[in-house]
């Protein structure tokens, strides 16, 4: 067991120090893995039920089968491969703005990792997802069936202010146009409910909804939530 904690990897990035670290949680009595960005914690592998729940519940709501999906924020990975052990995934593609966390998982270095990359389906690539949802998609593409997104910690607070036209209806009407007919956009959020947003929501998207996603926290000994929205195309 580790004593207290190791740095697999450390590196400056376009938007700060980001540590990736492993370390023992007395509370659960195993090792866990950790990205800071600065002095701020991003995500632990001690919390991954929402993480999973947003492929779950997402791709739930999704018909048909040879589902080509895209995936914003690579993270820990948990997303990701929730959404390749659908067996009605055709193509996973993974977008992250950072070549250090991509790195990470081609490296191998969490727990996701080997699942991740050695599937023939999944693309890791680096680039900036709110841009290419700002632009307009490429000519002849078929649309996503399902764009999950867990990159900021809610729609109101984001990691980089650039990112919140993503959340207003113009944003979302702009992401909506990346969609297949009847796909669906799912959203990672560590706030609870947000009823301005689920309004934007709805402006756009039809059977727009907000799941809570409770699971035991064994730091506190209580239980924590996150949000998980998920909203449908109006194109049939």
């Amino acid at each position: 067991m580790i004593t207290r904690f190791e740095e697999l990897d450390w590196q400056q990035t376009p938007i700060g120090e980001l540590t990736l670290r492993r370390r023992t949680e007395p509370a659960v009595d195993a090792e866990i893995y950790e990205v800071k960005l600065g002095d701020e914690f991003l995500m632990s592998s001690l919390f991954t039920v929402a993480e999973e729940e947003l492929a779950h519940l997402g791709l739930a709501a999704v018909t048909g089968d040879e589902l080509s999906v895209l995936v914003g924020g690579l993270g820990l990975g948990y997303t990701a491969v929730a959404a390749l052990r659908d067996p009605r995934v055709r193509a996973l593609t993974v977008i992250d703005r950072l070549a250090t966390v991509i790195s990470w998982h081609e490296r191998r270095l969490l727990p996701a990792s080997a699942e991740l990359v050695v599937d023939p389906r999944t693309s890791l690539i680096e680039d900036d997802f709110f841009a290419l949802v700002r632009a307009a998609p490429a000519e002849n593409h078929p649309g996503y069936s399902a764009i999950l997104l867990d990159v900021d910690h809610s729609p109101r607070h984001q990691l980089d202010p650039t990112h919140a036209d993503l959340y207003d209806a113009n944003g979302l009407r702009a992401l909506d146009g990346h969609l297949a007919a009847g796909g669906v956009f799912a959203l990672w959020s560590d706030d609870p409910p947000d009823a301005a947003f689920m309004s934007e929501l709805n402006a756009v998207f039809d059977d727009a909804t907000a799941h809570v996603v409770d699971f035991d926290n064994p730091v506190t000994g209580g239980t924590s939530s996150n949000t998980i929205y998920v909203a449908r195309t109006r194109r049939a």
